[in-house]
């Protein structure tokens, strides 16, 4: 009984014995390397990569531009291809994917969504909200604002009167 517990304890510390997994072969820093056609072991930054704190980024995604039809026009290009899906075409939260079962997100005409401030709206854009996916990475910073001016038309548009356009009555019949 003895010589099956010495051989038992033997053959578990045995296994400790091997450090492989903690010795692996690495490549120091800026060293050669065969394994690329380059020979660096440093590989390039990938192309579009930004960093945190680059200044030219953050100085894209602070100041919203001024609000134009051309602005307007690319909000509502980009809008329809990132957020009509699960905000609806009006905004009202009832896109394709919402038919599908999936969570319905708030509509952009509740009272606490039309006095949200136009940054509010950018930074969910930007970081997520709840469960939607951040769009940092597929939207830029200049479609994003294009995307929150073309929302808060689309708030605008729902509350809309025949007094604030007084030149609409003449085309009416």
């Amino acid at each position: 009984m003895k010589v099956i517990a010495v051989t038992i304890i033997a053959l578990l510390l045995g296994g400790c014995a091997d450090q492989s997994m903690r010795q692996q072969k690495r490549y120091g820093t800026f060293g050669a390397a065969d394994l690329w056609p380059d020979g660096s072991s440093a590989r390039p930054i990938p192309r579009g990569t930004v960093a945190q704190t680059d200044a030219a980024w953050q100085a894209a995604s602070t100041p919203p531009p001024a609000v134009t039809a051309a602005l307007l026009q690319r909000g509502r290009e980009r809008y329809n291809i990132y957020c009509s899906p699960c905000h609806g075409l009006d905004g009202k939260a009832d896109g394709m994917i919402v038919e599908r079962g999936f969570p319905k997100p708030p509509s952009y005409h509740t009272d606490r969504l039309r006095a949200a401030p136009a940054r509010y709206f950018f930074d969910v854009i930007t970081k997520g909200y709840g469960v939607m996916y951040p769009y940092a990475a597929r939207v830029t910073p200049e479609d994003r604002w294009a995307i929150v001016a073309y929302v808060r038309a689309l708030q605008m548009s729902q509350q809309a009167r025949l007094a604030d356009v007084p030149e609409a009555r003449e085309k009416l019949p």
